[in-house]
């Protein structure tokens, strides 16, 4: 594997994880949440230099359904990105003090509210269109079933936590406060963090392969 292949891996694995750490404010709490958010926005900016062309092949070739949608993903991914980091900034106490008032706290703090689980769900959709490169490589037939039942035993329980813990209305702007459990094990509140972000991946690997075979038939 090429240096830039495993430097490429590195960063999706580093960005993955970070993602999780900052959606669980209530084990890192406020400090050690405004550096992962600096981190974060720092391997973002590495990860779009790393995959720079991408964005010279926007306007060549064909569009299909398929591409459609992960032209969409990507862009909206990288424009929440954009928004969830500039309004943490504007509420940050540690990190970037002097951007903290720019505009009422009340507007910022919902809006990163929504922001940071649009990112969240968006996150999960990309991965997921990424899924189809890992499963290809499973050789074993009765493999690929049972890692089926695994990711859809996941996805069930991922999607029950994700309107268990009311996330659709930080989305939507509903609620301009989050609601957090810190009774709840660090370790809990990571793997039900990842199972909801695997349900929305698992979902966008779904659509990947219904895009493909329609656009097979077309």
């Amino acid at each position: 594997m090429k240096t830039k292949t495993i430097v490429k891996r590195v960063i999706d694995i580093a960005l993955t994880v970070t993602l999780l750490l900052l959606m669980a404010f209530q084990v890192t709490e406020q400090l050690a949440h405004e550096w992962l958010g600096v981190s974060m926005f720092a391997l973002t900016v590495v990860h779009q230099i790393l995959n720079r062309r991408f964005y010279t092949t926007i306007f060549k070739g064909k569009y299909n359904a398929l591409r459609v949608f992960q032209l969409i993903v990507n862009t909206l991914l990288l424009l929440s990105f954009v928004c969830t980091a500039l309004s943490g900034m504007m509420m940050s106490r540690f990190a970037t003090p002097f951007l903290n008032g720019i505009l009422p706290s009340s507007i910022v703090r919902q809006g990163h509210l929504a922001m940071s689980h649009w990112s969240f769900v968006l996150m999960g959709l990309h991965l997921g269109l990424h899924f189809g490169i890992m499963v290809s490589k499973l050789q074993n037939k009765t493999a690929r079933i049972v890692l089926g039942i695994v990711m859809t035993g996941i996805s069930v329980y991922g999607f029950y936590l994700f309107f268990k813990s009311d996330i659709l209305n930080y989305m939507l702007f509903k609620n301009p406060f989050a609601f957090l459990d810190y009774e709840k094990a660090w370790w809990l509140v990571l793997l039900e963090n990842l199972a909801m972000l695997l349900a929305w991946g698992f979902a966008a690997y779904l659509l990947s392969l219904f895009l493909r075979s329609v656009t097979k038939k077309g």
